[in-house]
Order: structure tokens, then C-alpha cells, then sequence
């Protein structure tokens, strides 16, 4: 679903409305306007046509056309049987839009490791929406499958995936401050992934399988730019020679400056229930296992966030030291991103300073100021109230941290952990009989010792760190700011000895 529902999608939106009256002239017309967007060649070779079919227009697309108009020898051998969309005008100017993406599809080619190929199948897939032309997008939709399956390889490694039935549906509207609001879900049914790697070279040889009876997929975004990026993508079209390219450079930077932010905000979460990973080592698996992203558009204080949530996690023993059993993770929240993203600056700047007449179109220098404003900012990582529990016991941790340059840090970061103790019992019973750990014993009590109890017996650690070097825990001096090094380098100051010492900056005593 997800290779070929992106075509409707294009196709859709490119989609106009006009005269209500399906006809071979409303074809015509229609052709004309998609040929913005992909060509006048897609038609003129047979990779696109669009007919008069009863009330509808048909769009068929056919790759396999595309890949024959290729020069010999052809780069990939492809199969895949011309797809159909059909569009049919409504009253109000939006369109109603059907489409059977039931196929049977293969390619094959040589790559950088040997030959690779690719089968896939979707049974019974079927799909209708309605699509408004004002808004660039599909105001509804709904999709459905009754099942898939995909098998690639190559010399390597292969994998097989299938899927029982699936659905998908998709709503749009029309944002309050420009753009498109849109949501969109999918449900996929006993999703089964199986991956065999074989490489002597690297001493591997094992197969690992992803199993789970429910994936599902939420999506929603705010202030999409639709009619936007169309708009760019038609002027790639119409400017595909570089010469007329140069000469519209500033139509181009128009368009650029128009299709931001690109979007004010978009998420999305997998999901997945009673997820098992089967490995040589054994299995591993959660009750409940869930990945989200959400990325700000092109913003002057931009931000990014992940997620990872596991509930009910299980990790194979056979390969563990008994004594790290109690300790394993049952519950994982983890949360972490990055903010004071200026990705606003660094486009505009980037847009009204490029000259496509000139090589390079940019000045060399440009790249590093533009580095040296976007780190003005001080962008930084964030660590969001983040857990890790096992039983009794929980690590909690949160925090943001700023990198002045590749070598300092600058921020602050909070752990917290109930029981404690049982992580020192733990290591203490494992010192009985491991070396590394009877050397981690002593360690882990002096950590305890800079820690603070809270009220309800958590112990706590804030440590910050400075540009200078410095670190402190709890507000006590774990290690004082980095010594001034002198410029003077390898100057002789009579002691005998290179002034530096080789070593970099030196701890003040």
C-alpha cells in the first residue's frame, strides 16, 4: 500500500476542476494539466493517459512504459501491470476519487553488491476519496487490503514480509493559518517480518523475524502547504533546461519563499501489539511497543521530538549473567528531541543568497556562517521525563543540553531513581564471582553517596556542566572549569618541558 497509494496521491492532487460534463475534450484538458506536473514525455511515451470512461475519467499509469523508453542495455528488468485511477467531477467542484490497487509487481537489477530483485503482491485493494482542488488534498478517503506480501534479496541477505488485511483512511481541512490540517490512520493485520543474513565476509549467518498480529499507523499534520509545493514541483516541469532554469531563478526563489514553512507541524506513531522479536539468542518481546516523531515546520525556534514506549518487555536470558536477571527493564518512556531549531534563517538566507549563473551557486564561505548563525541559536538537545522500570525499581531522567562546539557541553541533566539499593544488592552478590563487577561495587556506593534523597526516598542527582569544562552534582564540585592554555605553545618556560604537555587543557589544581 504504501508504493502505490503515493501515486494516487500525486495524481489526486494534480487533479482540476472544471466543466462538469465528462468528455473526450474534459480528457484532453485534464491530460494538460496533469502534463504539469509530470510532462508532456509521460504522455507522449504511454506513461500516463487519461480517457473518457461512462461518468469518470480513467488515468491509467504504466511504468513498465517508462522503464522500455530506457536505452539499452536496460538498468532494471520491471513488471507491473498499468495501474487505474478513475476521477469523477462532483457538483461543488471537488472530485470523487476510486481506485482498484490490487497488483502483482517484480523489478529486478544489478546493484553495488551483486544482482538484487523484489516481489510484491497486494490482494484485494480497493479505495475511494473525495479530493478538493482548493485545498490540493483529499478532504476524505478510505482504503482496504486484504492482504500483501513482498520478498526481496540479494546476495547477502533476503527478507519476506506479509500482511493480513489492512485499512487506511485520511481527512483534510483547511488550516486557520494557511495550508492543510490532515489526519490520517492504518491498520495492518499478523504482520510478519523474516530476515535471513548470510555474509561469510563478516562472520554472519542468522535470521531475525518480526512478528506482531496488529501494526498501526497515526499521522496528523497542521498547515501543510499543498497548493504550495505543486506549484514547485510544476515549476521543475516547466524549467527542466538549465539555461531557462537560470533565467527564472527568481520566479524559483519566489516559489521557495511561498511553500514555507512547508508545514507548521506534523506527527506520527507506530504502534504494535504483542510484538516478538525471534533471534538466535532467543526472544524478545513487549505486550505493547509504540515509535513516534514530530517535527516543526521551517520555524525561528523549531522542534523535534521522539518517542519510544515498551509495556511488558521480555529479553532472553540464555546469553545474561544470572545476577543481571532482577535488573532487566519490564517498562520503557523514553523521551528525547531537540529545540531552538532555526531552520527559518538558514532558508531564507540560503534562498536569497544562491545564483544558479554563478559555480558554485553558492559562496564557499556562505556554509560557515550560516553554520555560525544557526548555532547563535543554541539549539539544543532535550531529554524529556524519561523512565526505565524493572519491579521496584526506576530510573527517571530529564534534561537539555547545548553544545557550544564539538568539544564542550553546556547544560543540565536530572536523574532520579527509586530502589537504589537493589541495583547495590545486585552488584554486590555479582562481585562474589565477577572481577568487573567486585570493581563496579565500590563505584556504585560512592554515586550513592552524591546523591539526595527526596521526600519519598527517591535518590537524586542534577548535574550540570559548563563551557569551562566544570561539572557539578547536587551544587557539590565534582571537577573544577578547565585551565586557560596558553597560546604560547611549546614555548620554553625553563622547566624542561613542552609548556602544554600534549594533553590539551589541564585541570587547575
Amino acid at each position: 500500500m504504501k508504493r502505490v497509494l503515493p501515486i494516487v496521491a500525486v495524481l489526486a492532487f494534480s487533479a482540476p476542476a472544471f466543466a462538469q460534463t465528462v468528455d473526450s475534450q474534459g480528457a484532453k484538458q485534464l491530460s494538460d494539466n496533469l502534463a504539469r506536473y509530470f510532462g508532456k514525455q509521460a504522455f507522449d511515451i504511454g506513461v500516463l493517459k487519461v480517457s473518457a470512461e461512462g461518468d469518470a475519467y480513467k488515468i491509467a499509469v504504466d511504468i513498465k512504459a517508462l522503464v522500455d523508453a530506457l536505452p539499452d542495455p536496460k538498468p532494471l528488468k520491471f513488471d507491473l501491470e498499468p495501474y487505474a485511477l478513475m476521477v469523477k467531477p462532483r457538483s461543488d467542484g471537488s472530485w470523487d476519487v476510486a481506485s482498484d490497487f490490487s497488483q502483482s509487481m517484480s523489478f529486478e537489477f544489478n546493484g553495488p553488491k551483486g544482482p538484487q530483485s523484489m516481489q510484491i503482491t497486494v490482494k484485494d485493494g480497493k479505495g475511494t476519496a473525495v479530493y478538493d482542488p482548493n485545498l490540493a488534498a483529499f478532504t476524505s478517503g478510505a482504503s482496504s487490503m486484504a492482504g500483501m506480501t513482498m520478498t526481496s534479496r540479494e546476495a547477502k541477505q533476503q527478507a519476506e514480509v506479509t500482511a493480513g488485511a489492512g485499512t487506511a483512511t485520511i481527512a483534510a481541512s483547511k488550516s486557520a493559518s494557511g495550508g492543510v490540517d490532515f489526519t490520517a490512520t492504518q491498520k495492518v493485520s499478523s504482520f510478519v517480518e523474516t530476515i535471513k543474513i548470510d555474509d561469510p565476509d563478516n562472520g554472519m549467518n542468522f535470521p531475525l523475524t518480526l512478528r506482531t498480529p496488529e501494526l498501526s499507523v497515526d499521522a496528523n499534520g497542521k498547515g501543510v502547504r499543498t497548493k504550495s509545493m505543486l506549484d514547485l514541483l510544476a515549476f521543475a516541469v516547466a524549467n527542466e533546461d538549465e539555461a531557462k532554469l537560470k533565467a527564472n531563478q527568481a520566479e524559483l526563489k519566489s516559489l521557495l519563499l511561498a511553500a514555507l514553512p512547508i508545514w507548521e507541524r506534523v506527527d506520527g506513531n507506530y504502534g504494535f501489539k504483542n510484538f516478538e522479536v525471534e533471534t538466535p539468542v532467543g526472544k524478545f518481546g513487549a505486550a505493547q511497543f509504540s515509535t513516534a516523531f514530530g517535527m516543526d515546520g521551517v520555524s525561528q525556534n523549531g522542534k523535534v521530538d521522539y518517542t519510544i514506549k515498551a509495556s511488558g518487555l521480555t529479553i532472553p536470558h540464555q546469553t545474561l549473567p544470572e545476577w543481571t536477571v532482577p535488573l532487566l527493564p519490564t517498562d520503557i518512556d523514553l523521551n528525547f528531541g531537540g529545540a531552538n531549531i532555526d531552520l527559518d534563517t538558514m532558508a531564507r538566507k540560503t534562498i536569497e543568497a544562491f545564483d544558479l549563473s554563478k559555480n558554485p551557486p553558492l559562496p564557499d564561505e556562505f556554509g560557515k556562517a550560516l553554520v555560525d548563525d544557526f548555532k547563535a541559536k543554541k539549539p539544543k538537545v532535550v531529554f524529556r521525563h524519561s523512565t526505565v522500570k524493572n519491579g521496584d525499581i526506576e530510573v527517571a531522567m530529564e534534561g537539555e543540553v547545548f553544545f557550544p562546539d564539538s568539544k564542550k557541553t553546556d547544560g543540565s541533566v536530572t536523574i532520579d531513581i527509586a530502589g537504589y539499593d537493589k541495583i547495590v544488592d545486585a552488584l554486590k552478590e555479582a562481585a562474589k564471582s565477577d572481577e568487573q563487577m567486585a570493581q563496579a561495587f565500590p563505584f556504585a556506593l560512592a554515586v550513592k553517596g552524591f546523591g539526595r534523597t527526596l521526600p519519598d526516598g527517591r535518590l537524586e542527582w542534577m548535574i550540570n556542566t559548563k563551557a569551562d569544562g566544570s561539572v557539578t552534582v547536587n551544587g557539590a564540585m565534582l571537577k573544577p572549569a578547565d585551565a586557560i592554555q596558553d597560546d604560547g605553545a611549546g614555548q620554553d618556560d625553563g622547566s624542561g618541558q613542552d609548556d602544554n604537555g600534549g594533553a590539551g587543557a589541564k585541570l587547575k589544581p
